[in-house]
């Protein structure tokens, strides 16, 4: 018992010593050009590595750092840095024989720098091209230094590239395009895949954070390589993208006022150059205008997509985009060129619920007014998106049909001009029909052929902007068809004036249905202003409606009795109207 004993401690003593001396009796350093020299013929890329440790409790090589230069054409600063790397090894070949098989790479805190060209390509584009394809792309790379093993003399066809596990943690990547400052960072980033090779496919799964928070997740299998560009390499994978901040991304120009939070559930398949990608995109507190405010519902779009990596161009397929129960159609082509996305895109609606839509109007830059709300209607949409999505303007044509804007009176903001016309309103604004041509860009809505046919009032004409700011400077024009009452009233100001005018005093009738009523919206969407434009309403009343005038001394430029001369001056000026020779 005692020389078993003896032998089994003699074992395990012969054990610690291989296992503490062998790093130091075994020249790991001589595997630096054979690892340089296999990764550089698979990455088609210049790498380098460190000082090399070896642990055979792990079973691996460790290096201080590693570092893989980029495409010349794009940048001389590296692709990849990292300040340590791990290479699992199979101990008994390396012991033995100074055999190096490599089971897995681990590089730990990597920073990737990518870079988008202007006509589209990436600077990982060229990522696994063929040795003799990178060196012609790159100046000639020193020699690396002889390897102790034959089998290094094979190593350098990219095809023979094989490793169990591929990983890369903690990792952080700035993306960037050829010209311009604008950089995004992305934390976190992690890559994880098994049984790579470049001739077959592969498990795959990338993570990260996202700028302004979020994460991005993409879980699926790549491969089998291209070798001319890594941006062709076939891919089947599920996308996950989770508050993605829009605003924050560094593709989108602050100025222009975009903004919202991205969720993204889709799958992708890329093959041959195209990528087709269907799935569901959901956009929280939309902002589409500079000065709006983030919509109170989210915009849901049920999409799919064929998109080609080489032209840099794709289309949308018909799809679908929801606000609540409002569904509008979608189709169209988009291009992403190193500047940023841009669109040409139709929607089209029918029938969409008014009610429903209210609360994404803020993120165009329109504000129910304060205590008013969308309570009935239905909205017909036909609109078209064209131009870079930080510049996008829509433009087309939209109409309400049946609406009801409850708590807004009219006839309240209309006070001035029913205090001269008898005009009346109820508390709720019923609009049987309301169209208009617009246009919504970064800088405001414009309102063109704007009409509308209003209950208890009758139709209005007009146009208008709502700038950025959110301020109204719409001019219009009113065709009365319920006046009622005594315009004759002694009322104050120019109701008073045009009352005697156009009566002679009381007990004169009112005017007739059909009078026009010019007038002005200043404020913003949440308190508009309406103006009357005096001088326009005078001037329209009296020239169109000389039967409503009580007594011919206004009409001649007499002296009317009752009438300040002042106020009769003053109305004189409306282009001549009071100045007829007797």
């Amino acid at each position: 018992m005692g020389r078993t004993l003896k032998i089994v401690a003699i074992v395990v003593g012969v054990l610690i010593v291989i296992v503490v001396a062998a790093p130091f009796l075994i020249p790991v350093n001589q595997f630096r050009p054979t690892i340089e020299e296999k990764a550089s013929a698979a990455m088609g890329r210049k790498v380098e590595v460190g000082n090399l440790s070896l642990s055979l409790l792990s079973g691996s090589l460790g290096a201080d750092n590693l570092v893989i230069a980029d495409d010349p054409k794009y940048s001389k600063s590296p692709f990849l840095t990292a300040k340590s790397v791990n290479v699992g090894v199979e101990i008994m070949p390396l012991i033995f024989s100074k055999t190096l098989n490599v089971t897995e790479i681990v590089i730990d805190g990597p920073q990737v720098s990518l870079i988008r060209d202007a006509g589209g390509e990436w600077n990982y584009s060229s990522l696994g091209a063929s040795a003799a394809k990178s060196q012609a792309a790159a100046p000639p790379a020193p020699a690396a230094a002889p390897s102790a093993t034959p089998a290094s003399s094979s190593s350098s066809a990219p095809g023979e590239f094989t490793v169990q596990k591929l990983e890369l943690k903690n990792g952080k990547i700035t993306v960037a395009s050829t010209g311009s400052q604008k950089i995004s960072t992305y934390d976190n980033v992690s890559v994880v895949a098994s049984n790579v090779s470049l001739t077959s496919q592969f498990p795959l799964t990338v993570k990260a954070d996202l700028p302004g928070g979020g994460n991005f997740k993409l879980d699926g299998t790549a491969g089998p390589a291209n070798q001319s560009n890594a941006q062709l390499t076939p891919l089947n994978a599920k996308l996950t993208v989770d508050n993605l901040n829009l605003a924050k991304t560094g593709f989108v120009d602050p100025s222009a006022g975009l903004g919202g939070n991205l969720d993204l559930n889709a799958t992708i398949q890329s093959q041959g150059g195209v990528v087709s990608t269907t799935g569901s995109a959901k956009l929280s507190k939309a902002l589409l205008v500079a000065g709006g405010s983030p919509a109170g519902v989210p915009v849901v779009v049920d999409f799919g997509t064929k998109y080609n990596l080489t032209k840099n161009s794709g289309v949308l397929e018909p799809s679908t985009l929801k606000i609540g129960a409002a569904v509008a159609h979608l189709s169209g082509t988009y291009e992403i060129p190193a500047g940023g996305t841009s669109l040409k895109m139709k929607v089209e609606s029918k029938d969409m619920p008014a009610k429903d839509l209210q609360e994404f109007l803020p993120a165009l830059g329109v504000n129910m007014p304060k205590g008013a709300s969308l309570q009935a209607g239905t909205l017909n949409t036909d609109l078209d998106l064209d131009g870079p999505i930080n510049k996008l303007v829509t433009s087309g044509s939209v109409g309400l049909f049946g609406g009801k804007l409850a708590g807004f009176d009219l006839g309240s903001k209309l006070s001035a001009i029913s205090s001269l016309t008898g005009v009346k309103t109820g508390g709720d604004m019923i609009i049987e029909k309301m169209t208009s041509n617009v246009r919504v860009a970064p800088d405001g809505l414009k309102a063109d052929n704007f009409n509308a046919v209003v209950q208890s009032l009758g139709s209005m004409v007009g146009g208008g902007t709502i700038d950025s700011k959110n301020e109204m400077d719409f001019k219009m024009a009113a065709t009365l068809t319920n006046v009622v009452g005594d315009v004759a009233s002694p009322v104050s100001g120019a109701g008073s004036i045009l009352g005697k005018v156009m009566g002679g005093g009381a007990g004169a009738g009112g005017c007739k249905s059909g009078t026009t009523v010019p007038f002005q919206i200043k404020g913003t969407t949440s308190d508009p202003k309406f103006i009357p434009d005096v001088g326009g309403l005078a001037a329209g009343m009296l020239k169109s409606q000389l039967g409503c005038v009580g007594g011919l001394a206004g009409a001649t430029g007499k002296a009317v009795p009752g009438v300040p001369k002042d106020a009769a001056g003053a109305l004189g000026q409306l282009g001549g109207l009071f100045k007829k020779k007797p």
